[in-house]
């Protein structure tokens, strides 16, 4: 063989061997991964967008966000079932540390629990404050013009017809959301429902997901429920001012939930309650919602694919929540949060 045949032979072949290997090592990269969560439905709207959108960059990434609640997800993280869990709650420090594997909790966002109503042929915006809520719930405020009510609303014409209560179903991080805020304003809630995930509710009709309390109230005259503020603003239901801890009455926005983690204190593990916080502009039921992430996966390749995908969420994800009308976390938690899950493989 000359040497110009032997050129072009050793030529043809090292280009061969790098497109063999290019093609190969594209595959690696390919190789479809299906990240699976289970958590609140109170960010599902935003989760499935997320996961739509991080889908649609990374192709070879799927997430499937099944909303079971947040004491079914925090359940199945812990355990070690699961890629992330999501949830409204803290999850009590006993049951991380007897975690099948270690979990990391951290915030993705701000959410507000607004008090939905349904009050047919009324016109005016609804004034209610803590401990009137927690009678609302306890039973105790039975109708609407109940004097409790009318002194909040003066200018309001309420109607003399009893008030149809509707609750979450056990497990759901809204109830303990709001009832946290109960709790600190009302005694008497604190003794008789308790602040957790399944308040024991003496009053009212139940709703398993946060569309079917939406649905609920709705269809139901007379009737008031409480539901994350982005989704009764897309339901067109009416939302009650409430009374915050500087004496105003202030409407779930995301300038006020913001307002009420900027007034709170953030311990470093991210743990806190942002409810009744002080400040003129804070909404006072206003919490984060949490991603629960094993440290460490069994399959580094699944470990791997989280890891990208919270780098995103903290990164390009969160311009996506404020563009579907959600308050983001605050530049400085963030920064600590993008730190945090840098463990995660």
């Amino acid at each position: 063989m000359n040497s110009r045949a032997q050129f072009v032979r050793t030529t043809v072949c090292f280009f061969l061997a790098i497109s063999v290997a290019g093609a190969l090592a594209a595959g690696q990269e390919q190789t479809p991964v299906t990240l699976v969560a289970t958590g609140s439905s109170l960010p599902e709207p935003l989760y499935i967008a997320w996961g739509d959108a991080y889908h649609a960059q990374h192709p070879e990434t799927q997430l499937r966000y099944l909303p079971e609640g947040t004491t079914e997800s925090a359940r199945k993280i812990l355990a070690g079932v699961g890629d992330l869990g999501g949830g409204d709650a803290p999850t009590p420090e006993n049951e991380l540390k007897r975690a099948a594997v270690p979990v990391l909790e951290v915030p993705t966002i701000l959410i507000g629990i607004a008090i939905v109503y349904n009050l047919p042929n009324t016109p005016g915006e609804l004034h209610l404050s803590g401990p009137v809520v927690a009678d609302v719930f306890l039973g105790k405020v039975k109708s609407w013009n109940d004097p409790a009510i009318v002194k909040l609303n003066p200018t309001m014409k309420l109607p003399a017809q009893p008030i149809q209560v509707v609750h979450r179903t056990d497990g759901k991080g809204a109830n303990y959301i709001l009832s946290d805020y109960l709790c600190k304003l009302s005694p008497e809630f604190l003794t008789k429902a308790g602040r957790g995930e399944s308040p024991k509710w003496p009053v009212g009709g139940s709703a398993a997901r946060s569309q079917d309390m939406a649905d609920k109230v709705r269809a139901t005259s007379w009737s008031i429920g409480y539901t994350e503020a982005n989704l009764a603003q897309r339901a067109s239901l009416r939302m009650a001012r409430i009374k915050n801890a500087a004496g105003d009455f202030v409407l779930p926005t995301t300038n006020s939930i913001s307002a009420a983690a900027l007034e709170s204190k953030v311990h470093d593990d991210f743990r806190a309650s942002l409810t009744n916080a002080p400040g003129k502009d804070s909404y006072p039921i206003a919490s984060f919602t949490w991603l629960y992430i094993p440290v460490k996966s069994k399959d580094p390749e699944r470990g791997r694919a989280v890891g990208a995908y919270l780098k995103w969420v903290y990164g390009e994800g969160q311009q996506i929540a404020k563009e579907q009308g959600y308050a983001t976390l605050p530049d400085k938690l963030r920064a600590k949060v993008i730190a945090a899950t840098a463990a995660v493989h």
